[in-house]
């Protein structure tokens, strides 16, 4: 079990090289603050790419950028053919929605996009790690070559991780890890857990269509408003009662759209929302459950449907001997209650698709500042991060880095 109290020591991993100068560390709370302020979506993130690509290159690496025109890959060492690299994974795209924040320098400047999931602290650290390593390396003092990997479109299903592996970033690859910010676990510690961390998460979207009609004679017509209604509220309660709760299948509505007269009974309507699962065989069950759900309900009141099901990502399943990689990376930079022990999320995240490949571990990366009492979330405007999780992210990788001592 691992300890959910943090009382890590000034001198924890005094021994160990590879922590953060304090001009660097200075040098990357800048470098998060201009990626927060300048936030692209997924498969747009071209100055972001630039910005990494020219610091990379600035310590003297050479970066190279993916076949879509975002994202990067880059190499500390070279590779000798014989024990695979360690990769370290960051998502580079930010969300679609206003930055919400007041009173902070770096507020976002391009209206309704934000960085508010953290993914310019991910890519910061792996950037940092890098400078870090690089430096290890010039003296001698990293054991194998390691690969950064920047990676496009997180945010997008089903995910920039398929498109970036069909480039190649896993060749050479024998073990992946990856930190992603929680806002509940403080600054200075992280979460683990062996096994599934995250759920599977599909996009869903229907659409309802009738002969429309007055609003004083809905027995003549189909009442769409009533029957997408009734697919919005009855659909999960269906799905609730046709697999094993333990699954965690969840049907969840981010968007309903019908009409545009109070006595017009409509001809269209539409639904789009998540549909997600702790469980991968229930997953891979869950598109012919919804079909018969909603195509069920739509017929009871005479309308048409159509289902569009997005196949998104599966869940993220952390390996065992990697968990303990990061744990003891943690425990030599922070001291041993500096990792917590977590669940498993209802949160979808494309990291899964390199573990379809190779094992690897991600873990909660804190940013609450300890203390503070405020709620967040993530994937809302007034997201923000405690920085001093920067120094955190990168000392957790480049320890662990030092540490693979695979033979």
């Amino acid at each position: 079990m691992i300890s959910p109290v943090s009382e890590a020591g000034p001198d924890a991993g005094d021994d160990l090289p590879g922590t953060l100068p304090e001009a660097l560390r200075a040098e990357l709370i800048a470098f998060r603050r201009d990626l927060h302020m300048h936030p692209e979506l997924g498969n747009q993130e071209f100055r972001t790419t630039a910005a990494i690509k020219a610091r990379l290159e600035q310590a003297g690496l050479a970066p190279r950028v993916l076949g879509s025109g975002t994202g990067l890959v880059c190499d500390i060492g070279e590779w000798d053919g014989g024990t695979p690299m360690l990769a370290l994974r960051a998502d580079i795209d930010a969300l679609p929605i206003p930055d919400a924040k007041v009173g902070v320098p770096y507020r976002s400047t391009v209206p309704d996009r934000a960085h508010a999931c953290g993914h310019d602290v991910h890519t910061t650290v792996v950037l940092g790690a890098g400078l870090v390593l690089a430096e290890l390396h010039r003296k001698g003092q990293l054991p194998r070559a390691v690969r950064l990997l920047f990676q496009p479109a997180e945010e997008v299903l089903p995910g920039g991780a398929a498109d970036a592996i069909k480039c190649g970033v896993l060749d050479g690859v024998g073990r992946i890890i990856a930190v992603h910010c929680d806002p509940r676990v403080d600054a200075g510690r992280i979460g683990l857990r062996t096994g599934p961390i995250t759920s599977a998460c599909d996009r869903l979207e229907i659409a309802l269509d009738g002969p429309g009609g007055h609003t004083a004679r809905p027995h003549l017509t189909t009442d769409l408003v009533t029957a997408v209604a009734k697919v919005a509220t009855e659909v999960p309660a269906v799905i609730s009662r046709r697999v094993d709760a333990r699954s965690g299948l969840s049907v969840t509505w981010g968007r309903i759209e019908s009409g545009h007269a109070c006595n017009v009974i409509p001809m269209h309507a539409e639904l789009a929302g998540t549909v997600r699962c702790l469980d991968l065989e229930t997953w891979r069950d869950a598109p012919d459950l919804i079909h018969a759900a909603v195509a069920g309900i739509a017929d009871l009141h005479g309308a048409k449907s159509q289902i569009n099901y997005i196949r998104g990502v599966p869940p993220v399943v952390n390996d065992g001997v990697v968990v303990d990689l990061l744990t003891s990376a943690m425990a030599a930079r922070r001291g041993p209650y500096s990792v917590e022990d977590t669940e498993q999320s209802l949160g979808g995240e494309d990291f899964s698709w390199y573990l379809e490949h190779v094992p690897g571990a991600m873990a909660r990366l804190g940013v609450r500042t300890p203390g503070d009492t405020v709620k967040r979330d993530l994937h809302r405007g007034d997201f923000d991060a405690d920085e001093s999780a920067i120094t955190v992210g990168v000392e957790l990788f480049t320890a662990a880095a030092l540490l693979d001592t695979r033979s």
